[in-house]
């Protein structure tokens, strides 16, 4: 995620490592996760083999998978404690303890499997690839349809809570003409999507296959949404200005500019003339490279190294949590019995999805995919509107978000948040949206 240099689907075809389930389609097709050795992932096609047919898709991962994930828990060699009485050394063991202990006794998946069930999921094929996304429309007539993009170590479990106060605004505080229609695709590699086999699904290809699932759906106006890796193709949909892509927002806009960036890359101190809001940005900038872009550059560089966190559900589950410095103790905290933005249901939802799903190493790819600088401007020129959450990797200034997007049509720094927005603040973000689209209505 940050910057870094460093056909037709035949009648029967399979995934290994998708979470087993069984797969209700209504009259058009029939994907049944059958419960074996492996998890596998059988889909047959309606008459004709339709491949632009959108799918039903109905989540049930057989108890056997839940069973041996406890198992493997509770199998965890632990190593012994960090020598130092803080988190600089990684996620800390106690953590981890308190993560599996809850993990393996309380913890309930069947919960969140409730919960994507009771949205309207499918699965569609795109350019060789099945994409699996939520599709909620608003009761409320003229509602703006929306696109909403996860990134890593997230998931479409990062944005279940802003669907309902989005299609659903007068039960929200909103009114209707606040309402969105809602689209949440899983990226490639992630989740119920397909994994890539081939080189080449990077950002742009993504955002390519996005506008042609916009069209299938019948959008012919519509805004999208992103962070992190979701604002990268966000932004990549935004440069191919489709007909109907009236404008995007971000969370995590990619705004720093050449002398900023060129600082940052050597190690050298902050550009003269900075104004208190780009130094403390720089300042951000520069912690986050030097302390925390190790997932980052592993995953660009050598993501099938990474055997250990598709072996080892608390090896994927602490590679997952040691994102961000912010977001870690966020979790961390959370996991001491804190009240905070995020649950331990919220955190291990997404964790059990990525582990269920077998994507620790397909996920990572996208890293080892992408060419593009993360956070140098992209030059959109269509209406952007950018929230800034204070916990964020940085929160961009408005002189830069100003130079970045020259159609800058709402900016606005958040009080309280951080890099899972939606997650953590889902009201705030949901308000957010509200604000940022209404001149394009």
């Amino acid at each position: 995620m940050p910057d870094l240099n460093p056909p037709q689907i035949p009648s029967r075809r399979r995934f290994v490592g998708v979470a087993a389930a069984t797969i209700a389609v209504a009259s058009l097709s029939q994907l049944v996760f059958a419960e074996a050795s492996q998890t596998i992932t059988e889909v047959s096609h309606p008459k004709g083999g339709d491949k632009n047919a959108i799918r039903e898709l109905h989540v049930r991962v057989p108890e056997s998978q839940l069973v041996d994930l406890r198992r493997r828990i509770n199998a965890t060699r632990w190593p012994e404690r960090e020598t130092v009485t803080d988190a600089s050394q990684g996620v800390q063991l106690a953590t981890m303890q308190k993560l599996a202990r809850y993990w393996a006794t309380d913890y309930d998946w069947r919960k969140v499997e409730a919960r994507l069930n009771a949205l309207p999921q499918f699965v569609t094929e795109i350019d060789g690839l099945d994409i699996h996304f939520i599709h909620v429309r608003s009761k409320h007539p003229n509602a703006l349809p929306i696109i909403v993009t996860h990134g890593w170590p997230g998931s479409i479990i990062e944005q279940l809570k802003i669907i309902d106060p989005l299609t659903n605004p007068t039960a929200h505080g909103g009114s209707a003409s606040d309402a969105f229609d809602v689209v949440i695709p899983s990226l490639p590699g992630y989740g119920f999507s397909g994994k890539p086999s081939t080189t080449g699904w990077d950002p742009a290809r993504i955002a390519r296959a996005w506008v042609l699932l916009m069209e299938r759906l019948g959008y012919t106006r519509y805004v999208a949404q992103g962070g992190d890796w979701g604002n990268a193709v966000t932004e990549q949909m935004a440069l191919l200005t489709p007909p109907g892509m009236l404008g995007i927002h971000t969370n995590m806009p990619a705004t720093v500019p050449d002398n900023v960036a060129k600082a940052l890359k050597f190690g050298d101190p902050a550009p003269a003339g900075l104004s208190p809001d780009e130094k403390h940005a720089f300042d951000q900038l520069d912690f986050f490279y030097k302390h925390g872009l190790g997932y980052a550059q592993e995953m660009a560089n050598r993501p099938q190294t990474l055997y250990g966190i598709e072996d080892s559900p608390i090896g994927l589950a602490a590679w997952m949590l040691d994102h961000d410095a912010s977001s870690e103790a966020l979790i961390a905290r959370v996991f001491d019995g804190q009240s905070e933005g995020l649950s331990r249901d919220d955190v291990l939802d997404n964790v059990t999805l990525y582990w269920l799903t077998n994507t620790g190493i397909s996920s990572a790819r996208l890293y080892w995919e992408n060419k593009l600088q993360f956070f140098a401007p992209k030059h959109v020129t269509i209406p952007v509107a950018v929230s800034v959450f204070p916990d964020e990797l940085y929160a961009a200034p408005r002189s830069w978000a100003e130079r970045a997007y020259p159609k800058l049509i709402h900016y606005n720094r958040l009080p309280e948040g951080g890099h899972f927005a939606a997650w953590e603040q889902p009201q705030a973000f949901t308000e957010e949206l509200r604000a940022s689209f209404r001149s394009l209505r």
